[in-house]
């Protein structure tokens, strides 16, 4: 029985991979046979520069280190690991306990026990059983956290898959409005880049503005739809959408980088904006980019209650709202953009041109060039 027993935790511990390094022949010789004969999948080595490529290239459990060796000591090669291994369990050996490592450095490096060199192995065996139960737990916790983070994967791409579904629902409910939100997400991604700013910016400026009006799905469609002038009461309904849309992607962690945008692209740069009255530099600097970019779409789109506007119309807006609706750094770009690289805003209206007045806006727009 006892045998039976045995034979089963040495089967189990070739499941682990342990290197030795220590620059006496004899001590790597004497620790093979011991793990060896316990069942682990053992590696000696006696040149500790071979051992950090060893690590580098492969998998190991756990390590069995000598702190005194040539070319260099036991805490130098512990600290060219821990530069690209941080999970690898340490064990370090010592001649004496007065040549051992400060404990500082010990705790520094990660080094999760030491214990002196002997002719017997006993307290070594001890310490590599409780370093593989803590390995057997740190792998368990991984598994966990890995079957959680793909589970959470799946509920937010179902997350987001709502929500687009949301967003084709939000424009479906007002036909001079289709294609304006991924009009305004190229839009703002263009200003991004002219900006110089970083890719996880750009994504941030992408997603957001695909997602900066889903708040509109708790908008009364006789409002959105109408015709005529908005009477107060109406206005303050299409006033509460970016707060709407907060509230809908606030549950999802994929969202988190846009909520700004979202809630913040009708604040005005002088401060008389929604819903915040954010002034400035208070303004969240990706929503600002947002603003202008969802403020030329609007512009130049036919809505409910107006035929598209000239790009000479559009220019001469972003002119005399320069400093108070819009923040003036980021109009004067803009502006810069429709004067001398207006081919790609045309671009993007062609791509996503969906109704015959678009069509005609931009058929226009390529006659005055």
């Amino acid at each position: 029985m006892r045998k039976g027993l045995q034979n089963l935790e040495n089967k189990e511990n070739q499941n682990y991979k342990i290197i030795a390094v220590d620059d006496e022949q004899g001590i790597i010789d004497s620790l093979s046979i011991f793990l060896k004969r316990s069942g682990y999948n053992f590696v000696g080595i006696t040149d500790p520069l071979e051992a950090i490529e060893r690590v580098k290239n492969e998998h190991f459990d756990l390590m069995i280190l000598d702190f005194i060796m040539t070319p260099i000591h036991g805490d130098q090669v512990v600290e060219e690991i821990r530069k690209f291994n941080k999970d690898l369990y340490i064990l370090l050996l010592t001649g004496h306990k007065d040549l051992a490592p400060p404990l500082e450095t010990i705790r520094r490096l990660d080094i999760q026990g030491y214990c002196e060199k002997s002719d017997k192995f006993d307290q070594l065996l001890l310490l590599i059983e409780s370093g593989i139960k803590s390995i057997e737990q740190m792998n368990q916790i991984k598994k966990i956290n890995e079957e959680l983070s793909d589970a959470n994967e799946k509920l937010e791409q179902a997350y987001l898959e709502s929500i687009q579904t949301l967003r084709y629902t939000v424009e479906a409910k007002d036909t001079y409005t289709r294609g304006h939100s991924d009009r305004v997400s190229e839009f703002s991604v263009l200003i991004g880049k002219y900006l110089g700013l970083p890719e996880a910016d750009l994504d941030t400026l992408r997603i957001g503005g695909l997602f900066h009006d889903i708040g509109k799905i708790g908008v009364p469609d006789s409002i959105l739809q109408k015709e005529s002038k908005l009477t107060d009461n109406e206005y303050s309904q299409i006033k509460q959408h970016p707060n709407i849309g907060v509230h809908i992607l606030s549950h999802a962690t994929i969202f988190q980088n846009i909520l700004p945008i979202v809630e913040h692209h009708h604040e005005r740069y002088d401060g008389k904006g929604y819903p915040s009255k954010l002034a400035g530099e208070d303004i969240p600097y990706l929503a600002r980019i947002t603003a202008i970019a969802d403020s030329f779409d609007a512009m130049s789109s036919r809505r409910s209650y107006r035929d598209s506007l000239p790009l000479d119309a559009i220019k001469e807006e972003f002119r005399k709202n320069r400093g108070t609706q819009f923040d003036p750094k980021l109009d004067d770009l803009f502006l810069d953009i429709l004067e001398n690289h207006y081919n790609e805003i045309k671009e993007i209206q062609e791509k996503y041109a969906n109704t015959k007045n678009e069509e005609t806006f931009i058929a226009t727009t390529n006659n005055n060039d």
